[in-house]
């Protein structure tokens, strides 16, 4: 089901009992961030805040703070179904033959045509403008203030708009904007981000750079602003695929930028590229507060939103937060796209509790010599796995997703003086642990097997198996005796596991 707007959403949870209306009033400093962390760490639903105090319209928190919220919104069972769709998308096979070829070709075409089918639908008029505000006033909006040493309210899940001055192409990213007064935002876009890109290019010119910030869209545009889109390809049409239905894109009404039709709330301005306001602190996912720094300000200068808009947001802190979920989230449907440089990829965790960017496990089809060291320079050079700190390279029968056996393989199998492949270069602009600002070192760990062609100089041993008919045989007993049984069904686990 393609959900055209947070409203469809927010409907089909509630009918699926995964949405909470919070009836009591509550406090939009703090508590709103309190409540949603305890829920969200029981996997417990989106919540609906309709009482408060304060403010004009009602909050949604903790959206997509779960993965079977995450497939629902995309339309999928799980995930991983989003990412075999991705990976179908992108799989091209070279043609054996002719009949390959012309049926290669055919798949070609039909994913080429599926693209342009997906392509954003203009329209004339759109809900997201159906009241239209000149006099800004910021403080009608329920932004939240989520820590307690925080620098101000911050408006925490917009999906920001921005335009490359030189192609006209727009791109959407998730920035924080921290409030400083009736119309005027901190852009928190990082140095290493497109709208942090885009922005040089307009301050190079001299220009303000347009700017809409929207603030409660359809999941899949939401997803598509957080994900790491190849540059060259709209997040508007990759958010198109993932719901399988184009995005309506309108006009905004005062500067030179497309909006999501079906949004709640549109926040429309500029940044002008000789002005700079201290932003911060803010409670980060770090689990630590952000360091106070100068960023561009973001001067609202219209506001246009539904007649009864619903005002989304987000808490960031140390995980498990919505942030982290949607990060395990991105790795898993993106997997595929990293495939396409790493062909011996089998499988990557980014785990929540290294903040999905500070620690990689992959695993690979070892073929050659050093082909680790080549798989950890080539992760660290595509697009945000950059700020991966800690990498580890594996067999491709490991399991990256048990850290029980990755530390074994990594404890048993490599050797901390030929294994270690240390750099340097980016890291996060939020990482902590760096003396230089968004520079930092990198290891890489391979814990692979080693062998003669590794120049390992003595054999390697070899691991112990269960013997076939020892398996056999004990998951006969454990499925026939009464008491055995009966202990093995109560774990959970099937005979033999």
């Amino acid at each position: 089901m393609a959900y055209r707007s947070l409203g469809e959403f927010l409907s089909d949870l509630e009918s699926r009992g995964d949405l909470a209306r919070i009836t009591n009033p509550i406090s939009r400093d703090l508590e709103i961030t309190e409540l949603t962390q305890r829920v969200l760490r029981q996997d417990g639903p989106a919540l609906l805040f309709e009482n408060v105090p304060g403010a004009t319209m009602p909050v949604v928190t903790n959206l997509l703070g779960s993965p079977r919220r995450i497939a629902l919104a995309l339309g999928a069972e799980s995930v991983d179904a989003v990412s075999d769709r991705v990976e179908r998308l992108v799989h091209l096979r070279p043609p054996a033959g002719l009949v390959g070829a012309v049926r290669d070709l055919s798949g070609t075409i039909e994913a080429l045509s599926t693209l342009r089918s997906l392509a954003p639908k203009r329209v004339r008029s759109a809900p997201a403008q159906e009241v239209e505000e000149t006099t800004v006033d910021l403080d009608r909006l329920p932004i939240l203030k989520c820590w307690p040493h925080d620098g101000g309210r911050t408006v925490t899940f917009p999906v920001v708009i921005t335009k490359d001055p030189e192609t006209g192409e727009a791109h959407t990213g998730i920035y924080r904007l921290q409030q400083y007064g009736p119309d005027t935002l901190g852009m928190h876009f990082q140095v290493h981000r497109v709208g942090a890109n885009n922005f040089r290019k307009w301050a190079a010119r001299g220009e303000r750079m347009p700017v809409a910030a929207v603030v409660g869209a359809d999941p899949a545009t939401v997803f598509s602003g957080l994900a790491p889109v190849p540059e060259g390809i709209s997040n508007f049409v990759f958010a198109g695929f993932l719901r399988g239905e184009p995005v309506e894109l309108v006009p905004a009404r005062s500067i030179d930028l497309e909006v999501p039709a079906q949004a709640e709330i549109v926040l429309e301005g500029y940044v002008d590229p000789t002005e700079r306001r201290l932003e911060g602190p803010f409670g980060d996912h770090t689990g630590y507060y952000s360091v106070p720094e100068p960023f561009p300000v973001f001067h609202v200068t219209r506001v246009t939103h539904r007649a009864r808009p619903v005002y989304l947001t987000t808490v960031t802190g140390k995980p498990p937060t919505e942030d982290a979920i949607l990060g395990k989230a991105v790795e898993r449907v993106f997997r595929p796209v990293l495939r396409l440089v790493l062909p011996e990829l089998v499988d990557m965790n980014l785990p929540i509790e290294g903040l999905f960017i500070n620690v990689g496990i992959v695993s690979i089809k070892k073929s050659y010599p050093d082909q680790p060291r080549k798989v950890m320079h080539a992760l660290w050079g595509l697009g945000q796995m950059m700020f991966v700190r800690y990498l580890v390279v594996v067999d491709a029968d490991v399991d990256v997703h048990d850290l029980s056996e990755v530390l074994y393989r990594v404890g048993l199998q490599a050797d901390p003086g030929r294994d270690f492949e240390f750099s340097q270069g980016p890291v996060d602009q939020l990482s902590i642990s760096n003396p230089t600002p968004n520079l930092g070192f990198k290891v890489g760990i391979d814990a692979t097997r080693k062998t003669p062609e590794d120049g390992f100089p003595r054999p390697w041993p070899e691991e112990i198996r269960s013997d076939p008919a020892a398996v056999d045989a004990a998951e006969r007993v454990l499925r026939e005796d009464p008491v055995l049984s009966r202990l093995f069904s109560r774990s959970g686990g099937r005979p033999g596991s």
